[in-house]
């Protein structure tokens, strides 16, 4: 039973190593690389990756597909670069794929928010399905949180956890909070969806009530705070940025 790791990537040097450190159990790692500049290539490739670099960037769904059609396992394990594999899910994940019961499974994982691990505010558990059969499932062409697409196949649950180092510090949320927000408005818009400022205030808004007090965030104490204000901050921008294009569109008409 061959298992194929998949990553993509773009600038990672300071993630990579350690990334397929602990994925090392795998038959094979294959990255697909954006156009990185800051050595992720070369550590990959010292590690014993697969690298493909690509010139274009055509959103996450398709780009994590590239990586799956370059892949040669039975089996896939999807997984970024600022995640890790602890041992305690590489020994499930083995074990698992000894005597499989479904082509896919979901896998909990915990995210770090600057330093904080959160585990309320509707980040913990996170189910995702990241290991399943090669010809099992298929990303979906979302430009922004795809999912694995499972072909009329029940999806298993495993107990261990994927470590997600998210965010590290202000910096890499605030690099983030704009990648993401653009790639959200831009899908919305390709879907039809329109907004306003009165749109992007009450979904910022919503979005922070839903996080700190539905989802409990109150409970991970200031940083549960933390990442409420920041869930209204990703709302806030990505609906803000669907306002602009939506008056660029009726401005160019």
């Amino acid at each position: 039973m061959k298992l194929s790791v998949i990553i993509i990537t773009k600038n990672e040097a300071s993630n990579i190593q350690q990334c397929l450190e602990s994925v090392n159990f795998a038959d094979e790692w294959i990255i697909v690389d954006s156009g990185s500049t800051d050595g992720t290539v070369d550590i990959a490739r010292t590690a014993g990756a697969t690298v493909i670099e690509t010139a274009d960037w055509p959103g996450f769904g398709p780009q994590k597909n590239r990586a799956l059609d370059a892949a040669t396992g039975d089996w896939i394990l999807s997984v970024d670069a600022d995640e890790r594999i602890p041992d305690s899910l590489r020994e499930e994940i083995l074990a698992t794929l000894k005597q499989p019961t479904h082509d896919a499974y979901a896998l909990p994982r915990l995210s770090s928010f600057c330093g904080y691990f959160i585990r309320h505010a509707g980040w913990y558990p996170d189910y995702i399905v990241r290991l399943f059969k090669k010809d099992a499932g298929r990303f979906s062409t979302d430009l922004v949180h795809e999912n694995v697409i499972v072909k009329g196949a029940q999806v298993g649950h495993l107990r261990s956890h994927i470590i997600h180092y998210s965010y590290l510090d202000d910096d890499v949320y605030l690099r983030k909070l704009g990648q993401y927000s653009t790639l959200g408005a831009q899908q919305a818009y390709g879907a039809g969806k329109r907004s306003s400022l009165r749109k992007a205030i009450s979904h910022a808004m919503a979005a922070f009530i839903r996080t700190y007090f539905f989802k409990r965030g109150f409970l991970d104490g200031r940083a549960g705070m933390m990442v409420a204000i920041s869930s209204a901050e990703s709302a806030y921008h990505k609906y803000l940025k669907l306002m602009l294009m939506t008056e660029s569109d009726k401005y160019n008409r």
